[in-house]
């Protein structure tokens, strides 16, 4: 009896350890130029949700790491760049480069790293690209990879972080994928969006809304009546919110008294105080308001607003007619308003 549970004490330990083999990934780097350092590695999906550490020496680093399936991950160094990794049971990743040049790593051991490596060397020998070139290109990319992660990358940095992104681009690329990228969770989450964002387009009626100001009073769309709308969704937090305040100052201080236009402030502030502190330290004279539920704020949901800042123009009938507008557009706006109000 012994021997036969020594004989499944035995299997088990092997099977245990073929699995472990199997899923394991090798990972080897040498990145001239890095010295000793750390470098991070984590998923972009419950796919691969942890975070793993890279000890580097003498510029080289290695690691076994495990997954049981094709993941996205990042590589994240020291200087905030962060670089994408795809790893797969069973990859044996190489990934070589230069400190001083972080935007190109050549990445080997699975077609995934070497798709990518092909398109950001490709990048390179273009020199300095437009805007319009890296979209072309990066469209060209997803509409002939429609298996490739890669892809997914691809959409999001040139296409879905845009200002103002098009979304109608975008939902004919991700029909083009297959149906193992669409299971993805990031294609999931963003055709969810692009139906939230279709509500809220321009041309469509905005939703009702209703918050509190800073006196404590409700303020709603109708308090406006009459008035092209600016919202301008910020929190205290949020520096590039309060570069953009600092904006609208300009433009508050020389239509204050335009009875065609007005501003409110939208905050997705949790902490009162901070928020209070912020309206005053920036002179932000226009209607303020806030609920305190950051980004669970209902009507920054019932927008689709995704980041901050973000601005949202309605027009006297509460239709939607701009989104993230520059202040040459805002100008170029308030021109336009006053025009046909004189005519």
């Amino acid at each position: 009896m012994k021997k036969i549970y020594l004989a499944y004490f035995l299997l088990a330990a092997l099977s245990a350890c073929g699995n472990k083999e199997t899923n394991s990934v090798r990972l080897n780097g040498e990145i001239k130029g890095l010295g000793s350092d750390t470098i991070y590695i984590y998923g972009t999906d419950k796919f691969y949700n942890r975070m793993d550490t890279l000890i580097v020496k003498d510029d080289k680093f290695s690691a076994i790491l495990i997954t049981d399936t094709l993941v996205s991950t990042w590589l994240q160094f020291n200087d905030g760049t962060k670089y994408p990794l795809y790893l797969n049971k069973g990859d044996k990743i190489q990934i070589k480069g230069s400190a001083s040049d972080l935007s190109l790593l050549d990445i080997t051991g699975n077609s995934s790293n070497q798709e990518f490596t092909a398109f950001q060397k490709d990048l390179k020998g273009v020199g300095k690209p437009s805007d319009k070139v890296l979209e072309e290109k990066a469209e060209a990319f997803i509409n002939s990879h429609h298996s490739s992660l890669v892809s997914i990358y691809l959409l999001d940095k040139y296409f879905v972080q845009k200002p103002q992104p098009d979304y109608s681009l975008i939902k004919n690329m991700t029909d083009r994928m297959t149906g193992g990228l669409k299971d993805r969770p990031y294609i999931d989450e963003l055709l969810d969006r692009i139906q939230e964002e279709e509500k809220v387009s321009i041309g469509k009626t905005a939703p009702y809304f209703q918050l509190r100001n800073i006196h404590g009073h409700n303020i709603s769309r109708s308090d406006f009546k009459d008035k092209y709308l600016l919202i301008h969704f910020w929190a205290s937090w949020d520096q590039q919110s309060r570069n953009s305040n600092i904006m609208l100052r300009q433009i508050y201080k020389k239509e204050q008294k335009n009875k065609t236009f007005a501003l409110l402030g939208i905050s997705l502030d949790i902490d009162k105080d901070a928020w209070k502190e912020a309206i005053k330290k920036d002179t932000l004279n226009w209607e303020q308001t806030c609920d305190f539920s950051g980004w669970e704020t209902g009507i920054a949901k019932q927008f689709a607003v995704q980041s901050l800042p973000t601005n949202i123009l309605l027009n006297p009938y509460g239709r939607i007619e701009g989104k993230n507008l520059s202040k040459e557009d805002i100008e170029k706006k308030i021109k336009e308003i006053e025009q046909k109000e004189k005519k």
